[in-house]
């Protein structure tokens, strides 16, 4: 098979972020292990070590209750309208989960602190002195990683909210139907039948965000053909609501048509006007950054979806540094090729007898094109 002409396609030029896999505490392991090692080696008393670790701990776990404290300062103005009267919600909500074993970590250190009484009885005091210094100005900040990994682990990301608001309450509704509709319309289109393995919504998604209303406009190859039978629903106090597609004609070099239910991503106009209003605040990198998290939280929840499957297509793409006029249609005719040699080498193995090992197929389990590979021995 041949090899996927358009680099600016491929998961490899893309790259999509894969959720973060943990490497930093394994790290933090490692460094421990140096750490303790290290420690050996000097030759210092088991027990003055001891001491010193406890006392470090006990100062960090410090910081972390008088950082608390100063939320809860805050905090205790909006004990109603935010907490609902909860004095308990909100010394959960100021302190971090067994806070209570830090004050205990905190009390036990103090008390060794006394025993020893050689002229650190003030140590707690100065440990405080510091923590408050480093909270006020401040020098305890999450890094741009840890803000990017408590949101995204959360699921707390502008683009988790989009993909949702937009399979939810657009996409769940129109794929379940979409292969209803085009068998309706192709009785008026024959040319439809000869492209069944592309009865698809093909989802634009680029990640720019640059959006075109008329696609028409974008490349003088995309035709618009008819619409799709509506889907009309009662919905969120909205009477016979309306939810249509368009299909249109792909014209390759040769002026051959090649039918397609086509769209964009309509939720990536909200990033753009985002990234473009003072209020949001929203930078041309954290843009880019939601438009790649998008594309692969909607391509998670499709991919779950069982009453989705088979319906849809996600086409994530790089505007060229140079402008092309038939980049959009010949970017979609490739994917359009993908899928119809996909559905070829697909009815090919179904047709192989069982336990044969004349065909190795390696189908592409992602959305984007992927060089395929038919293998004879």
């Amino acid at each position: 098979m041949p090899q996927d002409p358009s680099p600016r396609s491929s998961p490899s030029s893309l790259l999509i972020p894969e959720p973060r896999a943990g490497r930093a505490r394994y790290a933090a392991c490692a460094l421990l292990a140096a750490c303790f090692l290290l420690l050996l080696l000097s030759g210092e008393p088991l027990l003055s070590v001891t001491h010193r670790t406890c006392t470090q701990l006990a100062a960090l776990q410090l910081g972390v209750l008088l950082k608390g404290c100063c939320c809860l300062a805050e905090e205790i103005f909006h004990l109603h309208s935010r907490h609902r009267g909860s004095l308990w919600q909100v010394l959960c909500a100021c302190f971090p989960p067994h806070w209570q074993l830090a004050v205990l970590f905190v009390g036990c250190s103090a008390y060794l602190d006394l025993q020893e009484d050689n002229g650190h009885s003030h140590h707690l005091t100065l440990t405080c002195l510091c923590q408050l210094i480093s909270l006020l100005f401040p020098l305890q900040k999450l890094s741009a990683v840890e803000v990017s990994e408590l949101t995204e682990s959360s699921k707390k990301n502008i683009a988790h909210g989009l993909a949702w608001s937009y399979y939810v309450g657009y996409l769940k509704i129109v794929l379940p139907r979409l292969k209803e509709y085009m068998e309706e319309i192709s009785r008026a289109n024959p040319i439809l039948r000869a492209h069944r393995d592309t009865w698809k919504l093909h989802i634009l998604i680029p990640l720019n965000c640059d959006i075109w209303d008329d696609v028409e406009k974008a490349d003088s190859n995309i035709q618009y053909l008819a619409d799709l039978p509506e889907t009309t629903l009662t919905r969120a106090g909205i009477k016979r609501r309306v939810y249509k597609h368009s299909l249109y004609m792909i014209r390759d070099k040769d002026n051959k048509p090649r039918p397609c239910v086509l769209e964009f991503a309509s939720p990536l106009q909200t990033l753009l006007a985002m990234s473009q209003d003072e209020c949001a605040a929203l930078s041309r990198e954290q843009r880019l950054e939601q438009a790649l998290l998008f594309y692969r939280t909607l391509r998670d929840i499709l991919g779950g979806s069982r009453e989705c499957a088979g319906t849809y297509r996600l086409i994530a793409y790089e505007e060229p540094a140079e402008a092309e006029s038939h980049f959009l249609s010949g970017l979609i005719l490739r994917h359009l090729q993908q899928q119809q040699r996909e559905e070829y080498m697909v009815q090919e193995e179904h047709m192989l007898p069982t336990g044969s090992s004349e065909l190795s197929l390696q189908v592409s389990a992602s959305d984007l094109p992927q060089p395929l590979r038919s293998d004879c021995p």
